[in-house]
């Protein structure tokens, strides 16, 4: 399991595909680069000034020195006015732990769950009996952020997972989500 963020960004009406060319052109590389996995990354389908994506580490110490790398290197120093003005708010982001996320070549479309449950012995009995390995599994990260220049939701515990929608007697979000690559 990696430390894995997911992170849902409000833009700035009409902006989208412009941080999304800039985001595919030099921050996925770039944070590669710094030792960053970047996973799937989305169009909100029901929202069209929403960007959602993932990125991981293998672990809280992992996270802090690739995020050091890529925030203070020159790809974030050089596009960060352009990737900034397309943004209203970048702060509403999960910390979690979990296998991250890719969507398989040629999806064109994904769900994601943010589940709430009330009590994680009675989440986790749900879960072997709805949830397979296909859904990518996470829960919270209740580890402090050590990056706080990122800030991260810290009051929430959750279990995010992609695919099907699944009835629980929990409050849930579903995230209809478009891949940027399909």
């Amino acid at each position: 399991m990696r430390i894995v963020e997911l992170r849902q960004y409000t833009l700035r009406p009409g902006a989208r595909e412009t941080l999304v060319e800039l985001f595919e052109r030099e921050f996925v590389a770039g944070q590669q680069d710094a030792g960053i996995t970047v996973g799937g990354r989305f169009r909100d389908l029901d929202d069209p000034d929403r960007f959602v994506w993932l990125r991981a580490f293998p672990d809280m110490a992992h996270r802090r020195r690739a995020l050091e790398a890529f925030y203070t290197g020159p790809v974030w120093q050089e596009h960060r006015d352009a990737a900034n003005a397309t943004m209203i708010d970048s702060d509403d982001v999960l910390l979690l732990r979990g296998p991250g996320f890719t969507p398989a070549p040629g999806v064109r479309e994904v769900l994601a769950t943010v589940c709430h449950p009330a009590d994680a012995a009675d989440f986790a009995g749900y879960a072997a009996r709805h949830l397979g390995p296909g859904h990518a599994l996470h829960r919270t990260e209740h580890a402090e952020n050590d990056f706080p220049r990122l800030p991260v939701r810290t009051s929430e515990d959750v279990r995010v997972w992609f695919g099907p929608a699944e009835p629980t007697p929990w409050p849930t979000r579903h995230l209809r989500l478009e891949p940027v690559r399909p």
